[in-house]
């Protein structure tokens, strides 16, 4: 599926536990928002991805949505995915090979190795999307916070005020804020408010083929 668009129908949230993790490099590790029906309910940070892992699994998330690739560039160009987003005027980041993520002098894709390892050990309970799921199938899948607050915004992302905009957007739709104390867990928030969409059959557009990976972020705003 490419530039797919679910047309499912809604379920009850009631129950669904979603999750967004927000992946960084070693030392910035990751953050993890979980949302219960709708709603802030905790968050987790931490340096070890069989942490953050474990934390998913300890708050019954469904679905997981992660602000990393989940698959590396098989020729060195940008991914299908990124390429229709980039056309849609999105702009996101051109993932390697990971061949020359590895040998990077100065580990500038080490996260992208830290999204990997998080996939890998979550593929094992929640399997990876490789098309729309249905409503409140157990997987997770990549998605991207730039990606997401375009499309909540009708397209008026801010680049200069992003934290204050992303965190307005969340307060729109009924998410507390109170925890959400930097740019990285507001990030996560809105993974988890797109693994929320996805959960209970929100309609969501699909970037990507299944070699290369999926890229899925809501369709428009729809709190």
């Amino acid at each position: 599926m490419v530039g797919g668009i679910s047309h499912q129908r809604e379920i009850s949230s009631d129950g669904i536990t979603a999750i967004g993790i927000d992946v960084g490099g070693q030392r910035k590790g990751f953050h993890a928002v979980a949302l219960t029906a709708g709603r802030y309910s905790s968050h987790c940070a931490s340096s070890q991805v069989s942490t953050v892992v474990e934390w998913c699994h300890s708050v019954n998330g469904t679905v997981i949505a992660v602000d990393a690739p989940c698959r590396w560039s098989t020729d060195g160009r940008a991914r299908p995915a990124e390429r229709q987003l980039m056309a849609q005027g999105i702009w996101c980041f051109s993932t390697p090979t990971r061949r020359r993520a590895l040998e990077h002098q100065k580990n500038y894709y080490g996260w992208m190795l830290q999204g990997e390892a998080l996939f890998q050990l979550l593929e094992s309970s929640h399997a990876l999307c490789s098309e729309l799921p249905l409503p409140g199938q157990r997987c997770c899948f990549e998605t991207f916070p730039h990606a997401i607050t375009r499309q909540l915004t009708n397209g008026k992302p801010e680049y200069t005020n992003k934290r204050v905009q992303r965190r307005k957007l969340l307060g729109s739709v009924g998410i507390a804020l109170a925890h959400l104390t930097n740019l990285d867990l507001v990030d996560a928030a809105l993974c988890a408010l797109t693994a929320y969409y996805v959960a209970t059959g929100r309609e969501c557009v699909c970037y990507g083929e299944s070699d290369s990976g999926f890229i899925i972020v809501p369709k428009r705003f729809n709190p």
